[in-house]
C-alpha cells in the first residue's frame, strides 16, 4: 500500500502499488480489483472498482465508503489498512467495460457507485467519443464529490443533491440520440429505479449496463444449504453470504465479482426455492428457480439443496 487518504469522514482513497515495485497489469475503464483481507475471526474476498491506474501502470486507486452494517470489509479497511501494509489481491478484472460501439455513453451513478465511472471519464477525456454523467448524491456530499470529479467537463457531468424521480428519469431518457449506451451505478434501488425507466421506455438490453455496490449483499434470515455432492450441511447466518458459508467450510467454488452480475458463480438448485439477488439470471431463469448466483442469493425456506 503506497497510501491512503480520507476524502471525507466516511470517504477513504487507497493507493496500491507492486509489493516488488514491478509494473502492475494493464487495467481497462470499468475494472475492479478483489481484495483478500484477512481479520481476526473472518476472511474477506471484495470486489472494488478502479477508480484511477497510472499511466505508468505503477498504482491503482481504489474509494471504498465505510458501511457500518455492511458485511465488515470497508470498516476493516477504514480501520486497518494504512500506507505501508501488504495486501493480497487478484489480477484486476472488468465486467463492466465501456461498449465500443455505443455514439453516446449515457452515465446515471448514485454515491459511491461514482467510483468506476471516475475510470471511465478518465478514458472518456482522452477520446471523441460523446458522454454525460448525472450523479446523485446527499447535499452534504456535493463539495466531496466535486473534488472528486473533472474541474473541466463542458457541460457534461452534472451533480444532483437530490433523488432523480421517475419523470426526470424518462425525460432524460427519450432526449438520447440514437446509438446511445447507458450505465448505472450505485444503491440497488436506485439501480432498478434507473433500469425499469429505460425497459419501459424500450430500451433494449444489449444497451443497458450496470454493476451493484453493496445491496445484493444485505443480509437475511439463517437457513441451511445442503451440498450434495459434497454431502455436507452448512449453516448460513444471518450476515453472512451463502459463497462465504461454503468457503469458510473448505469448498472453492467458482466465483468472481461476488456482486451477483458475471454468472461465475451460477450453481444448480435440486430442492428448495432461491431468494434471487443477482442481476445476471433473466426474470424468467429467476421464476424457474433452477439456478442461482450464490455470491448474493439466498435461501426463501431455511434449507436448500445445491447440486456442489
Amino acid at each position: 500500500m503506497r497510501e491512503t487518504e480520507m476524502v471525507s469522514p466516511i470517504l477513504k482513497r487507497f493507493v496500491f502499488e507492486s509489493a516488488n515495485n514491478a509494473p502492475l497489469p494493464s487495467t481497462g475503464a470499468g475494472a475492479h480489483l478483489r481484495l483478500m483481507l484477512k481479520d481476526r475471526e473472518r476472511k474477506f474476498r471484495n470486489a472494488y472498482s478502479i477508480a484511477a491506474s497510472a499511466s505508468d501502470n505503477s498504482t491503482y486507486e481504489i474509494i471504498v465508503r465505510r458501511v457500518q452494517n455492511s458485511r465488515g470489509g470497508s470498516v476493516f479497511l477504514h480501520d486497518h489498512v494504512n500506507a505501508g501494509m501488504i495486501l493480497e489481491a487478484d489480477f484486476p478484472g472488468n465486467l463492466f467495460p465501456l461498449s465500443q460501439v455505443a455514439r453516446k455513453h449515457l452515465l446515471f451513478s448514485g454515491g459511491i457507485g461514482i467510483t468506476p465511472f471516475l475510470g471511465y471519464l478518465a478514458h472518456l477525456k482522452r477520446t471523441p467519443a460523446a458522454f454525460e454523467l448525472h450523479h446523485f448524491c446527499r447535499a452534504e456530499e456535493v463539495q466531496t464529490f466535486k473534488r472528486l470529479l473533472p474541474a473541466s467537463d463542458g457541460g457534461k457531468i452534472h451533480l444532483h443533491p437530490e433523488l432523480i424521480t421517475q419523470f426526470q428519469l424518462i425525460e432524460a431518457l427519450q432526449t438520447q440520440p440514437l446509438g446511445t449506451h447507458l450505465y448505472v451505478c450505485g444503491p440497488e434501488i436506485f439501480m432498478d429505479m434507473v433500469l425499469a425507466a429505460a425497459r419501459s421506455q424500450g430500451w433494449p438490453s444489449s444497451k443497458l449496463h450496470s454493476e451493484s455496490f453493496g445491496g445484493a449483499h444485505a443480509g437475511g434470515a439463517p437457513f441451511v444449504a445442503v451440498l450434495k455432492r459434497s454431502g455436507i450441511e452448512i449453516h448460513v447466518p444471518e450476515d453472512q453470504t451463502l459463497l462465504e458459508a461454503i468457503e469458510a467450510a473448505g469448498i472453492e467454488p467458482p466465483s468472481l465479482c461476488r456482486g451477483g452480475a458475471c454468472g461465475q458463480c451460477m450453481t444448480e438448485v435440486l430442492e428448495g426455492t432461491p431468494e434471487h439477488r443477482d442481476h445476471y439470471l433473466s426474470p424468467e431463469e429467476h421464476a424457474a428457480g433452477r439456478a442461482m448466483m450464490i455470491c448474493v442469493s439466498r435461501a426463501k425456506g431455511d434449507r436448500i439443496v445445491l447440486d456442489l
